[in-house]
């Protein structure tokens, strides 16, 4: 039933493309007023663009998560062009692949900076107007890659995602008594402009057959479940993870895929 979250403000960061894309348009669509935060000022206002097409509301922002004053900046837009800031979603993330034996100091800063203090300096930049607010759904897009499995030339990437993973527990015990919530979604094989500039349409489909549902995920799969822990039905949970694979982590060899 749509306007879960209506009324409610709702700061998506990577929201360029892909899942952060959906995630903005889903919320859009459910009610909440948008600000559309992107790295790229073009790809955050292709995205607010297609919600206000649909008859939502959007305000893009171009920042960089790694920044504090970005944040900051991001934070104060909420308040001046909406008044509030009732959920935060972070989906900012990067993975560029290489091997432990070639990965330099500079590879493994750069993803921890986007992935794991970006996460940090997001949250720091929200938590004030949630504090006064009383309220807060806090929703971080981590991986199943890092707290669930490992894969080749992930580690700094694996290492980020289980980080926020720590991140979100110790978290959720500190800002539970100002009723804000903090979770996280663990997305398996997504289908995004990501994925399919680094995998070729064999290995796809090779990856497909290793999931019990024999299909790759859909941006609107995580956002979903985004949604769900930014609205008012998940009030009574925080700190907890929701992994969205299609079964990918359950078997136990190949043998149990049938």
């Amino acid at each position: 039933m749509p306007g879960r979250i209506e009324g409610k403000v709702a700061v998506v960061i990577g929201a360029g493309k892909g899942i952060g894309r959906s995630i903005s348009q889903t919320l859009a669509r459910e009610g909440a007023k948008v600000l559309v935060v992107s790295l790229h000022e073009e790809t955050a206002g292709m995205t607010a663009e297609l919600i206000k097409k649909a008859g939502w509301v959007a305000v893009p922002v171009r920042a960089d998560i790694s920044k504090a004053d970005d944040m900051e900046r991001v934070a104060n837009k909420a308040l001046d062009m909406f008044g509030g800031i009732h959920i935060l979603c972070q989906n900012a993330g990067i993975f560029p692949p290489v091997l432990l034996e070639n990965m330099t100091e500079r590879d493994w800063d750069s993803v921890h900076s986007t992935n794991l203090r970006g996460t940090f300096l997001a949250v720091k930049a929200c938590l004030p107007t949630m504090k006064k607010q009383q309220y807060g759904k806090i929703v971080l897009t981590s991986s199943i890659t890092g707290p669930r499995v490992g894969f080749p030339g992930m580690s700094h990437y694996g290492a980020s995602k289980a980080g926020m993973t720590g991140f979100i527990k110790s978290a959720a015990i500190e800002l539970a008594r100002y009723n804000i919530t903090i979770n996280s979604v663990e997305p398996g094989e997504i289908l995004t402009e990501g994925m399919k500039a680094l995998t070729s349409e064999e290995d796809m489909k090779r990856l497909a057959e290793s999931i019990p549902m024999k299909r790759l995920g859909e941006p609107v799969d995580i956002a979903y479940a985004t949604l769900f822990l930014a609205s008012d039905e998940s009030k009574y949970i925080t700190g907890q993870s929701i992994i969205v694979d299609g079964g990918i982590v359950l078997p136990e060899s190949k043998t149990a895929l049938i």
